[in-house]
């Protein structure tokens, strides 16, 4: 594909134009970058010509999409929800294949076999809209979120069966038989197999290789060549990229790099994702709503109210609560992008005439423009109907799943893991050395590979929805430089900070820190308590000198950054403490000589 910069800076130009106006209009990223693409493409202004180029370049957005949930989709997980994905999306695509099957056979005269695949291209949703507004709106963990996302898991699974079984269908084929289908479903198997052992037994020892070279752009290369890799690897033996990225992904899952990865490739997915839903709205045959637009209309809105009812039954059979199946018919009513690949093959092979797939590519499109607006209609459906829903609202925790996020992994984030673990509260631990994170590893730890002053880390591990960041790291300057980060993406996070000394312990209150604990502070205070003890004192006085000295340290702070509520009464106290402390001193002495002298 021959992109000229000019065309580059077309789309950057176009997607810096409408996505901030479609927010501000509450109509969500997705249908800014759609408009951005009519306007754009052949259709509008004509400044971009190469639709299919850019769609086919586009869809690495979903690729990449797939990779992070995987990544996201750990095996312990997908196996949690397999009665959902088999359930819930198997019943999905066959229910609603089999319904648009027959009237589409039934309403626009169509051969049965045409019909079928056309039924069950329209079944399958759009992964990228659907999780990408989830993602949005905060809702990829609600029920509805969840039961999505399995659905979407079961339609991409679903891809391979029916551009494996396309040939068998195509007009004029001679060549390929139920046997030749079978070898090819048994050649996809076999290849998401090698995948499996391969990334077990190959991909994660040389991650570990390229993690200690601490070169962050060799990481980032590798992070690149795993998706890409896996895509070219899936499409040179005919199976779905994006279900590829997604295998690559659930792999590694379970890595200590998993958290590096997302962040890595996260940047790449979000541009990418943006590309493809211009490339979608460039692909819209305006020429379609002019010369027969009800009849489009009336097969747009019959497609989504007709998926929207299959799904909200189903989910209610599957125990979601009415709201929640509202919002999971309005996610998932729209066709998906595997549309577009099936009827293009489908055309290929002499099932439809191109005017044919047209008309269908044009409803599909239209659906997705329509999925913000079905949303939104929800959204308000839901919340003027709330009180007739008698279900709680349990999906969506009132707070993370793990509100402390442990920057630094040695051995203070080590202690503090051990004990927040000991609580049964729920952690991220990141740490920057690889050599540690192996260590620690092998002993049962959880801890995972990377930097956390870097804002795309800690948005991987999920840092806008925790509540406490440890920051138990040992460089100073990466310290200051998180702590900055932090005030500045994530202001809600309360720091606790580990101060390696003094000097560090004024930086980080010059930077607002009230939380800090330095590292000998209190050590070197017990240790004195020690010694007291090993002289004869009594632990009563030990005790009283230790909290009169920690007061006295405490009021030095205060003095200089004025940390404390009430200045005058700490320094007095430390006043008092220094003057009993003497005292104590000098009476164990005389003690001690009264008793030599007996």
């Amino acid at each position: 594909m021959d992109v000229s910069l000019v065309e580059v800076v077309i789309f950057l130009a176009a997607a810096v134009i409408s996505v901030p106006i479609a927010q501000k209009l509450k109509l969500g990223s997705v249908l800014g970058y759609l408009l951005a693409g009519v306007v754009i493409g052949p259709w509008g202004f004509g400044l971009i010509g190469q639709v299919e180029e850019v769609l086919h370049l586009a869809e690495f957005g979903v690729v990449f999409l797939l990779f992070i949930i995987g990544l996201e989709m750990q095996p312990r997980r997908l196996w949690a929800l397999r009665k959902t994905i088999i359930g819930l999306g198997g019943l999905q695509v066959l229910a609603t294949g089999l319904v648009l099957s027959l009237l589409i056979a039934w309403g626009i005269h169509m051969p049965l076999a045409p019909a079928a695949v056309a039924g069950f291209a329209l079944a399958l949703s759009s992964t990228a809209f659907a999780l990408q507004m989830l993602g949005e709106r905060g809702e990829l963990t609600s029920r509805h979120g969840r039961s999505s996302f399995a659905i979407l898991l079961f339609q991409d699974l679903a891809v391979i069966p029916l551009l494996a079984l396309l040939p068998l269908l195509s007009v004029g084929n001679t060549e390929v038989s139920l046997l030749g289908g079978i070898e090819k479903t048994l050649k996809v198997a076999a290849v998401i197999g090698g995948l499996v052992v391969g990334g077990h037994y190959v991909l994660k020892p040389v991650l570990r290789i390229v993690a200690a070279t601490r070169m962050q752009e060799i990481f980032i290369a590798m992070t690149l060549l795993i998706v890409v890799g896996t895509a070219a690897i899936m499409e040179a033996t005919g199976i779905s990229v994006a279900l590829g990225a997604f295998v690559a992904g659930v792999l590694l899952a379970d890595s200590e790099y998993r958290h590096e990865l997302e962040a890595n490739v996260d940047p790449f997915k979000d541009l990418l994702l943006g590309l493809f839903f211009i490339a979608v709205g460039m692909s819209i045959n305006l020429g379609l709503f002019a010369s027969q637009p009800l009849y489009l209309l009336v097969l747009t809105l019959g497609l989504f109210a007709i998926k929207g009812a299959i799904l909200y039954l189903l989910a209610r059979r599957h125990g979601l609560d009415r709201a929640a199946s509202r919002n999971l018919a309005a996610y998932l009513g729209q066709g998906g992008e595997f549309a577009f690949v099936i009827l293009s093959t489908a055309v290929a092979g002499h099932l439809f005439v191109q005017a044919e797939a047209d008309l269908l590519v044009a409803t599909v499109t239209l659906s997705m423009m329509l999925t913000p607006f079905a949303v939104q209609g929800v959204a308000w459906f839901n919340r003027r109907h709330r009180a007739e829903d008698k279900t709680p609202d349990y999906d969506t925790p009132a707070e993370s799943e793990h509100p402390v996020i442990i920057a630094g992994f040695g051995r203070v984030g080590g202690i503090v893991a051990r004990m927040l673990r000991a609580k049964r509260i729920g952690f991220v631990a990141l740490e920057a050395n690889p050599d540690q994170v192996d260590f620690v590893r092998r002993f049962g730890a959880r801890v995972y590979y990377g930097d956390a002053s870097r804002v795309e880390m800690l948005r991987a591990a999920r840092a806008e929805e925790a509540r406490v960041l440890v920051l138990a790291i040992a460089s100073v300057e990466v310290s200051l430089r998180t702590v900055h980060m932090v005030q500045t993406h994530f202001p809600h996070l309360k720091i606790v900070a580990r101060a390696r000394d003094r000097r560090h312990a004024y930086q980080l209150m010059d930077l607002g820190v009230e939380v800090f604990q330095r590292d000998t502070f209190l050590s070197s205070v017990a240790l004195a308590g020690d010694t007291m003890r090993a002289l004869g004192i009594r632990r009563e006085e030990i005790e009283r000198a230790q909290k009169t000295f920690r007061a006295h340290d405490q009021a030095q702070l205060a003095e200089h950054y004025k940390i404390a509520d009430d200045e005058e009464r700490l320094a007095r106290r430390a006043r008092e403490g220094a003057a009993e402390l003497e005292q104590l001193f000098e009476r164990d002495v005389v003690e001690t000589a009264s008793d030599e002298s007996r």
